[in-house]
């Protein structure tokens, strides 16, 4: 005779299993190819627990049927199975998880927390702001005329061009003193990376934003891991199994000043509620040849790294502690003290770093600004400097009506210390994104307007316009550099915009002004001995004009 309890225990537990079997299929597939972080503070840890409750319970739901031809029953009465009601039950915990986490992280619960993230120095912009005596650290262009640059530099190399391609985030650092934008090559599709896989990616661009100029440049081993790459050498698939907890917020290509592939990579943590006022709290740098890492805290992180906090949440963290330091409901009905940045960013390097910068608005104002910070995309250091004047998209306007006749559009800008004035400076750029020209705008009085052909050229032209306009503190004194020279050459060329003087001194170093901005330049004659200030171009070798007389 048969043990029919027996055969209904068997086939009960063949069922669980089975539902099991299931779900942990499932949780492979969706963990290899979402990547969630296994941290109750990511929402999609708890999407990924909803959704494999769901499929135990009708995983077993099914299984159930198939294999228990019969019902056990103790005492005469049927058991229900416990599967679906198990499944259904996590599926509802997690949903639960979501909502109340979001609800209890929200502002309103916690809007000191938000506001407390950071800490905001007020800074004189005159003392603190270095001033821009030179162009050869201000990094204007922006990221689709890198790109524009970058991919014309990788077409004339046809041995990689039909197999890779230049990625689209260009990462700004400062590269041995000097701001550049660099972008990794990626596989071109599956097929490019099944036959490239075994020689992996051979180099990157790096773009100098000053010059307008990009160079390829070879690693000195090939890249392994690459967001292009597949399965086992996809770049988010190794970290993800490197630090399956870790929750990943930016993620940026960086070359260390030896010439090293880095990717930066920010941890995130909550500080309000469940999934509140996210910030970084660790980093990791990972090398993409051999799939090593390390992890730092952050105010241990190296010097050459530049970004850390990407310029996305920069500008969220300033204006969390700008509308919300008077408390939630000041920030949604009385608006008193409240501020916030406008809706983007520059670059400035300053020293060794890489910092954003971004007005600052009144909440009930967008026309003009009431001061602007810059934030350290390393350490998170946030300066506040109190200089009103015109928004940065008024500043853009008026660029771009001095040369409304060519059509050009203005790049966001970034901000320079000129003789103590704060200063808009940007570029403007053809319908095809390259750069024509460069646009300085003063904050305070954007009436005043100056373009060049150069940067050289157009802060040589503002200055003459801050000087006319009766403006102290344009000359610079002893800091901007002078030459004594005794001219070997003159020659008069006429260009596109000015008719330009180019003078040769007897060691060869060539100083050029144009006759727009200075006419007495015309009264320079071979053999005179004259004093030169000068401010340093793109190119090594000639300088731009700023002041001369004969000695």
């Amino acid at each position: 005779m048969k043990n029919t309890k027996g055969i209904r225990i068997r086939e009960t537990v063949i069922s669980y299993l089975v539902s099991v079997g299931v779900t942990a299929l499932a949780a492979f597939v969706i963990y290899y190819f979402t990547l969630p972080a296994i941290n109750i503070h990511s929402s999609g840890f708890w999407t990924m627990v909803m959704l494999l409750g769901a499929v135990f319970a009708g995983a077993h739901a099914i299984t159930h049927k198939v294999f228990c031809k019969n019902e056990i029953t103790v005492v005469g009465r049927k058991i229900t199975t416990w599967g679906p009601v198990i499944g259904g039950g996590l599926a509802v915990l997690a949903f639960a998880a979501l909502v109340i986490g979001g609800i209890s992280s929200a502002k309103l619960f916690h809007a000191r927390t938000y506001a407390g993230i950071i800490n905001v120095q007020s800074a004189e912009f005159e003392t603190d702001m270095p001033e821009s005596t030179s162009v050869t650290n201000i990094a204007l262009m922006d990221t689709e005329s890198a790109r524009i640059i970058g991919n014309r530099t990788l077409g004339s190399l046809s041995q990689v061009v039909s197999q890779y391609y230049v990625n689209d985030r260009y990462s700004q650092i400062n590269y041995r003193n000097s701001p550049k934008k660099v972008a990794i090559l990626e596989y071109a599709g599956l097929v490019k990376w099944v036959e490239n896989r075994k020689n992996g990616i051979p180099g990157y661009v790096m773009v100098d934003p000053v010059g307008n100029s990009a160079t390829y440049v070879e690693f000195a081993k090939p890249v392994k891991y690459a967001e292009s790459g597949r399965f086992g050498d996809d770049l988010m698939r190794k970290l993800r199994f490197s630090y399956p907890t870790k929750i990943f917020g930016g993620i940026y290509f960086e070359v260390d000043d030896n010439g090293n592939p880095y990717y930066i990579v920010s941890c995130m943590t909550a500080n309000a509620g469940l999934f509140g006022a996210m910030d970084v709290n660790e980093v990791i740098l990972f090398n993409p040849v051999d799939g090593s890492s390390e992890i730092y805290s952050v105010k241990n992180v190296p010097s050459w790294v530049d970004i850390v906090y990407d310029g996305d949440l920069a500008s969220e963290k300033y204006n969390w502690y700008g509308k919300l330091s008077g408390g939630f409901w000041n920030s949604v009905f009385g608006n008193k003290d409240c501020k916030m940045t406008t809706d983007d960013y520059g670059y400035i390097v300053i020293g060794d770093d890489v910092w954003y910068f971004t007005g600052v608005t009144s909440v009930t104002s967008d026309e003009s600004n009431i001061g602007f910070i810059i934030s350290n995309a390393r350490t998170g250091e946030y300066r506040f400097y109190a200089v009103s004047g015109a928004e940065e998209y008024s500043a853009m306007g008026a660029a771009e009506g001095e040369v409304q006749e060519k059509g050009y559009k203005a790049s966001f800008p970034s901000l320079v210390n000129i003789g103590g004035q704060a200063t808009y400076i940007m570029v403007l750029k053809d319908v095809g994104g390259l750069v024509k020209l460069y646009a300085l705008v003063n904050v305070e009085n954007y009436g005043i307007v100056a373009t060049g052909a150069t940067q050289a050229d157009a802060m040589a032209s503002y200055r003459k316009l801050l000087a006319r306009n009766g403006i102290a503190g344009v000359d610079g004194g002893d800091e901007i550099p002078k030459a004594e020279i005794t001219v070997a050459t003159v020659r008069l060329i006429a260009l596109e915009n000015a008719a330009t003087v180019y003078i040769t001194a007897q060691d060869g170093t060539v100083y050029k002004g144009t006759l727009n901005e200075d006419e007495s330049l015309i009264l320079v004659r071979e053999g005179d001995a004259v004093t030169i200030r000068y401010e340093d171009t793109e190119i090594s070798g000639i300088k731009q004009i700023r002041a001369w007389e004969k000695r």
